[in-house]
């Protein structure tokens, strides 16, 4: 794996953006430190790179209906965190030098390119960085299934998982309450969906083992780890 990986689709989590202690909604250093790496993975070693990032860290769609709104559009809003964060990042990318693109599944003309499969995939045999906002323009999907389903239609072989909080892969449980708890190496899509391992939700997963597109859950806090992940040097593989 790794090297072999010529194009692949990164996840990030809003949340991850913001840092551990959430003080800022997005964290300039993280941004910055993300930007460095993808515009690293794609200038020195040749990677064609996409990105699906959330909007944890703005708004969720549990949020809204915990205070009336119907989910619905407690989602749609969710889905504008996400264009808000992919702004932030197609602008830190942009600094460097680095062509990017930022694709939205819910048109917005102003700020970002519709979503079109033939222009992004276009856009990444150019050399440029996509980043996919809005999810997938629907309600009730997450944005881990978003991440699945650009993956499948631009071909990318692999989905990169960023998580953050410290969690460097996936566990035989909950290694927050049972210190026994070890990293798995590598660990089957079925056996994801049976044990209903925490790596993306079952839409998500169940898309992925069906269009054979492997996924590398890991640690994207720490600086260097998005290559590391795309060498097959860290994380938890699902295959």
């Amino acid at each position: 794996m790794g090297a072999s990986w010529r194009r692949v689709l990164l996840k990030i989590s809003g949340e991850s953006l913001a840092g551990e202690d959430r003080a800022q909604s997005i964290d300039p250093a993280i941004l910055q430190q993300l930007a460095e790496e993808l515009v690293e993975l794609r200038t020195v070693h040749g990677v064609e790179v996409a990105v699906v990032v959330g909007g944890g860290n703005l708004w969720r769609g549990t949020d809204g209906t915990q205070i009336g709104i119907d989910p619905p559009t407690s989602d749609n809003m969710g889905m504008l965190a996400t264009v808000m964060n992919a702004l932030a990042l197609q602008s830190a990318i942009e600094r460097l030098g680095q062509p990017v693109r930022l694709q939205s599944a819910i048109t917005m003309a102003e700020l970002a390119e519709p979503y079109i499969r033939r222009r992004a995939v276009r856009h990444l045999e150019k050399g440029r960085i996509v980043v996919f906002a809005a999810g997938t323009g629907n309600p009730f999907f997450t944005t881990d299934t978003a991440a699945a389903l650009r993956a499948a239609e631009i071909g990318a072989s692999v989905v990169l998982k960023g998580t953050h909080s410290g969690v460097s892969g996936i566990y035989s449980s909950d290694p927050r309450v049972d210190p026994s708890a070890v990293q798995l190496e590598r660990v089957g899509y079925m056996e994801v969906i049976e044990r209903n391992l925490a790596v993306m939700d079952m839409t998500a997963i169940t898309l992925c083992k069906e269009r054979a597109i492997k996924v590398v859950v890991f640690d994207v806090s720490l600086r260097g780890n998005i290559t590391k992940a795309w060498r097959g040097q860290i994380g938890t593989l699902v295959e």
